[in-house]
């Protein structure tokens, strides 16, 4: 809130935050729900249809009021119990709860109450059309000025977890890490991609969670140079690598791992070469997040490192002059090699890339190899290869902490978990 204050000191801060609202795939058919998350971050509320105010001029008298859906029995007949607004302050800690149709005489007597007055609301993502109609009309009738610009002071927040975030997110890196060497360990020739879908599923929310952050990638051969594919549903073959981007969603914290292994359990030549590189830059670049760099940074380092240990590694066709290995490795590695993890998997999009590090931020390291079929420019041998490693990295004060440290990276582990001669 101190962020939100600093902007005009003068004034009294309405905040208005509403809930996602149930989607339908078709008639009376739900998706699975998921919650607006800076409705989920201020209130803790998993249900649909509420909103949260927050209002004050100063830190010590902002308060809070969560608004919910009014009772109705046919719906909780339908969709099951919602929680009535007099027990919000017990449930969800609020000042105070009241029932969604009253946010707008609420919004009114408050702006009225007070004569600087300034309303927060995200109308650049308008999750609830019930509460932006409330707003809108509430802001046009009082002339009161209306600043959208809410997320960029959430999400800067957001950032930095907590202790209680840091162990919701370290238990989902736990039991995506579990998972994957569970998949790992189901693999054979001959399968299809989704039934690695369905088993990582399976084991995610075998062991707590309630389900997958996203829809996971589970590419096979060259499928793994599609970078998003989620298509997963080609047969497996014999000497195919597999490259699974997936992770877990715990009590609304998400992990995102990424690796790389063999369908058959035995790299070859020419793939374990190419996953060596990538991982011997993914291990560096883990390295260098103890000095608190921006994402910008390892960035630049990645692509220099990357170019470097391809070169090494004698991946391409002819000698690469150092002014090209920058070039060369955002031709192979075309994405970012990190991002803010948290609540979202992107979390959080409107927060840049080019500001350090520091305690608290959780953040991917996942630098990738993709070779196309066509390109000219590598040794036969590592055409139709897509690699990707990927880890979820902790700043603490005195040093950093791989979260998903527990998912097996190193060659000679992967081997043994897919040829079954793990202990």
């Amino acid at each position: 809130m101190e962020s939100v204050l600093s902007t005009r000191k003068d004034f009294y801060h309405v905040i208005v935050i509403p809930s996602a609202i149930r989607q339908y795939m078709s008639d009376h058919i739900p998706y699975p729900f998921r919650q607006n998350t800076d409705f989920l971050y201020f209130s803790g509320c998993q249900e649909t249809d509420c909103a949260l105010v927050l209002c004050g001029n100063s830190i010590e008298n902002f308060t809070s009021t969560l608004f919910l859906k009014t009772y109705d029995p046919q719906s909780e007949l339908w969709n099951g119990p919602s929680t009535r607004a007099e027990f919000a302050p017990s449930i969800f800690g609020v000042d105070d709860g009241r029932t969604l149709p009253q946010l707008s005489e609420f919004l009114m007597t408050e702006l009225k109450k007070h004569a600087n007055c300034v309303l927060w609301y995200n109308q650049k993502q308008k999750v609830q059309s019930a509460v932006d109609k409330v707003v809108n009309n509430v802001a046009a009738e009082n002339s009161i000025y209306l600043d959208d610009t809410l997320d960029n002071h959430s999400h800067k927040l957001r950032l930095y977890k907590s202790p209680a975030e840091q162990s919701l997110m370290r238990q989902s890196c736990q039991i995506a890490s579990r998972s994957f060497i569970k998949t790992m360990a189901s693999t054979k020739p001959g399968s299809t991609e989704h039934e690695l879908y369905a088993r990582l599923d399976y084991e995610c929310r075998m062991n707590g969670a309630e389900y997958l952050a996203y829809p996971p990638v589970v590419a096979a051969g060259n499928n793994a140079n599609t970078l998003h594919y989620i298509d997963n549903k080609q047969k497996i073959k014999d000497g195919d690598l597999i490259l699974v981007d997936a992770g877990c969603e715990y009590h609304g914290y998400s992990s995102d791992i990424s690796r790389t292994w063999p369908a058959n359990g035995f790299f070859s030549d020419a793939q374990k070469t190419l996953y060596e590189a990538t991982l011997c830059v993914q291990k560096e670049l883990i390295d260098m997040c103890q000095a608190r760099p921006s994402l910008d940074t390892l960035y630049e380092a990645m692509c220099f490192k990357l170019g470097k240990a391809l070169t090494e590694a004698h991946v391409f066709k002819k000698n690469v002059n150092p002014s090209e290995l920058n070039v060369l490795a955002r031709v192979l590695c075309p994405h970012h090699v990190s991002h803010y993890l948290g609540m979202d998997v992107h979390d959080i999009g409107t927060v840049k890339k080019n500001i350090k590090t520091e305690p608290g931020f959780i953040i991917t390291i996942e630098p990738g190899v993709y070779v196309s079929k066509n390109n000219v420019k590598v040794h036969k041998e590592f055409l139709g290869l897509g690699i990707r490693i990927e880890d979820d990295v902790l700043v603490t004060e005195n040093s950093i902490e791989v979260l998903s440290k527990d998912c097996p990276k190193e060659i000679v582990d992967i081997e043994k978990i897919i040829s079954n001669k793990l202990n």
